[in-house]
């Protein structure tokens, strides 16, 4: 059986596939959806702002859409129920919080967990036994939660769990794959928003720190993302793209 190729000769390895973007309107899962476009895989969007989702799935040539809060449990088992074919899926929704214990919201709290633990579990119960072989899920963690500091009471717990859901989430539904990616700083709309007139330093300090000598981009861990949908030999294991940000000596160590 040969693979469909692309105009310049290059064959494409999602040819025929269906990839959903859980959080695909910007950022890391906007250019997962590119990749995947030119891979040959139709690809749908999901969010929460419809006029940004409008926008994305104009951008990369989505076949679809839909917005919606991706932690609402029967809406989200509604829309993977309504997807005639999914082959891949890669959740990107959510972000992270950081709070000192004395100044925790317990509402935001929740949400993180809702986003990072059970919107995980969630998405693989309503696959499971939807995707053909060799499908996979593509969740996304983080590196800078992993070392002990004030205000991490919510983000290093979830950091720490997630390569654990990882694994286990791949025993449950195999021979659908699972597999986490975890970023350090990737240079994306919501760094910028979290940053703000902070964004220039923090980008020279890691052009001039980092041993790849620049900024990880979201293209980078788009890239990341489509090898993990595309390589049937992986799953159950979390993969750091942080451009040797651990490699450097901890602050004061």
């Amino acid at each position: 059986m040969t693979t469909p190729g692309s105009p310049d000769g290059r064959d494409l390895r999602l040819h025929g596939q269906t990839v959903v973007l859980v959080g695909g309107s910007a950022g890391i899962g906007r250019e997962t959806a590119r990749l995947a476009r030119t891979e040959g895989a139709e690809v749908v969007l999901t969010g929460r702002d419809p006029g940004r989702l409008r926008d994305a799935a104009a951008d990369v040539g989505a076949s679809g859409t839909a917005a919606f809060d991706a932690t609402d449990p029967e809406r989200l088992r509604r829309f993977f129920a309504e997807l005639p074919r999914v082959d891949h899926v890669m959740v990107t929704a959510g972000g992270n919080y950081y709070a000192r214990l004395a100044d925790l919201d317990f509402a935001e709290a929740q949400r993180q967990v809702d986003e990072h633990l059970w919107l995980p579990i969630r998405i693989a119960l309503a696959v499971a036994g939807r995707m053909p072989d060799g499908g996979s899920l593509v969740f996304m963690g983080g590196t800078g939660a992993r070392r002990p500091a004030l205000g991490l009471a919510v983000s290093s717990p979830l950091t720490v769990a997630l390569p654990a859901l990882t694994a286990v989430l791949a025993l449950e539904v195999a021979p659908i794959r699972v597999n986490l990616i975890a970023a350090g700083f990737v240079d994306t709309p919501l760094s910028a928003r979290l940053l703000g007139d902070q964004l220039e330093q923090r980008r020279e300090q890691l052009r001039a720190t980092l041993p790849i000598g620049r900024v990880v981009q979201p293209g980078d861990v788009a890239a990341l993302a489509v090898h993990l949908m595309t390589n049937t030999a992986l799953t159950g294991g979390t993969y750091d793209i942080d451009g040797g940000q651990q490699a450097l000596p901890s602050p004061g160590g």
